[in-house]
């Protein structure tokens, strides 16, 4: 058991070490007061790095995200890649808006460029999938994005790519940790003050010159639309790309067009937290636009919303998987060849239609890290509002090239007389209704989440709402098709639910689907109403035998 004298002398020990005036002020203030209950939660481990990188509260001590943490992280990045024979290579670094995010970047170039490789850091706060193109663009071995995403202000992170342009994935994310681990004191990790190169715009330029490549050459472009950054990166770059392609400029919400890392208007900078699109639809509501588009605060996620007069409002948020299938019935009328993919957590509708069209089809571990490393991929997504949709170019997520495929769609139809709910009419008719949703529970103690997990492993629902449970395979055991991983999937007659903690987020996430059959447009409304009543008992049932 740890004594205050101990825990002292620790945070004494990393104060003396500690590079940034802010966190030291912190820190000392902590350390004066003797505030053992706060010291004890910084100081109970080290902020571990895995697949996602980090991700983190800012502020003082291992279990923060700070600039001691970034700097050993860097450190084992740089230790890893010469290990890896990358000695000498270039690593591209791209930060958001975020509190830290610029120190963070500038601390990584010098950790780089005393380590002997060559740093590179983009111009200013850009979209992540600015940073993923720049690294195959640039030939780099690594790339480095600071950036927490859509986690709440208090928050940052640090997302690590290969030169492949690729998230890390295992074992690479453990010999990178274990590279972290063995950094010894900050005082010999050399950091000089100079040496790395501030890259200007023609990486960004190139970048704008890809998204035109993922529309079709002469397709109608007169889809009209709101858009929000929600007070992240993605404003100029977005409208950038609106504007070389020819698309009527978005209307702005004004109040989130311009970064903010505090993000005032919102509770969560997500798109998918309830109230987050307020002003969007506001701004809607006056503008009558076609569409509504939405990027999380670092632009790699595009969330859509149309008019829909039944919805409160008058405008509805599409889903993840509804966008997902929008997208790819968009390319397979394009004519699209190569391996559609998603991860597990999405719906299996679009393997139908990847199917139907003769094209192939994966699923994969939750994550873009997995999605884009599928041989041939041509199209990927997850229900998490992320897009790829131009493999060639950014193999990740992007909120910019999604958010103009989906605008050529909506133009498209739009010359039809069409909109985007009738070709999910068409979808359903075709394919069958899947309706999705999710079950998620945000929790203070992660032990909640544990236990939840355990009590379902040990007493598995043999049905839910009334569905019996074909099959339940626990996914940490791995399958055939994939590595193992802290899941459970549970397959009903009608239905799948799949059990997971976030990786991101202190969050137990239920993903449920149910697929109804239609027999012709007349039985769409009964089909919907009988959806919504399973999912509504999966739900139920589900956090009953979770205990939550």
């Amino acid at each position: 058991m740890t004594t205050t004298p101990d825990l002292l002398a620790r945070a004494g020990a990393w104060l003396a070490e500690d590079p940034d005036p802010d966190t030291r002020e912190e820190l000392a203030k902590l350390i004066a007061a003797e505030d053992v209950p706060e010291l004890t939660t910084r100081f109970a481990g080290t902020l571990q790095f895995g697949t996602a990188g980090l991700r983190g509260e800012l502020g003082a001590g291992p279990m923060r995200m700070n600039r001691s943490v970034v700097i050993r992280a860097a450190a084992g990045l740089a230790a890893y890649l010469k290990d890896q024979g990358r000695a000498g290579g270039l690593v591209v670094i791209g930060y958001d808006a975020r509190y830290k995010s610029a120190d963070f970047a500038r601390d990584t170039a010098a950790v780089m460029t005393g380590a002997g490789l060559r740093a590179a850091v983009l111009p200013r706060p850009l979209p992540t999938p600015v940073l993923a193109y720049a690294i195959r663009h640039l030939g780099a071995v690594a790339g480095v994005e600071v950036t927490a995403s859509h986690n709440p202000p208090r928050d940052n992170g640090y997302k690590v790519y290969l030169g492949d342009g690729s998230q890390i994935v295992p074992p690479a994310d453990g010999e990178i940790a274990a590279a972290i681990a063995a950094v010894g004191p900050l005082d010999t990790v050399d950091r000089p003050a100079t040496g790395w190169e501030t890259l200007g715009d023609e990486v960004l330029d190139a970048y704008l010159t890809r998204t035109d490549a993922v529309l079709d050459a002469g397709s109608p472009r007169t889809a009209r639309t709101v858009y929000t950054a929600m007070h992240g990166v993605g404003t100029a770059v977005l409208t950038a790309a609106f504007d070389r392609a020819g698309f009527p400029a978005p209307v702005l919400v004004a109040e989130q067009a311009e970064p903010d890392p505090a993000f005032p208007t919102v509770a969560f900078p997500n798109p998918e937290e309830p109230g987050a699109m307020d002003l969007a639809f506001a701004a809607a509501r006056h503008a009558n636009p076609d569409l509504v588009i939405a990027n999380d605060p670092d632009a790699d996620r595009c969330a859509v919303a149309v008019p829909d007069p039944a919805a409160d409002g008058g405008w509805r948020m599409l889903r993840g998987d509804e966008v997902g299938a929008l997208l790819a019935a968009h390319l397979v009328r394009r004519g699209a060849t190569g391996v559609f993919a998603e991860s597990i957590v999405s719906s299996s509708l679009l393997g139908r239609i990847a199917g139907k069209a003769g094209l192939g089809h994966e699923e994969t571990l939750t994550g873009f890290k997995w999605i884009a490393r599928v041989e041939g991929l041509r199209y990927g997504y997850e229900e998490a509002l992320g897009y790829c949709v131009d493999p060639e170019g950014v193999r990740d997520k992007d909120g910019i090239t999604a958010a103009l495929l989906v605008a050529e769609l909506a133009s498209v139809l739009k010359e039809q007389g069409r909109t985007l709910l009738d070709l999910l009419d068409d979808l359903a008719l075709e394919h069958g209704l899947h309706a999705t949703d999710q079950l998620s529970v945000r929790v203070e103690d992660l032990s909640v989440i544990a236990d939840a997990m355990r009590r379902l492993r040990e007493q598995p629902p043999a049905a839910l709402a009334g569905l019996s449970v074909v099959s339940a395979e626990d996914l940490s055991r791995g399958t055939d098709r994939l590595p193992p991983t802290d899941g459970l999937r549970y397959r009903l007659d009608g239905a799948r639910v799949i059990v997971r903690p976030s990786g991101t987020e202190p969050k137990l996430k239920c993903y449920l689907e149910v697929v109804v059959p239609v027999g012709s447009a007349d039985a769409l409304p009964a089909a919907r109403a009988r959806a919504t009543e399973l999912l509504t008992g999966i739900k139920r049932d589900l956090a009953a035998a979770a205990g939550i």
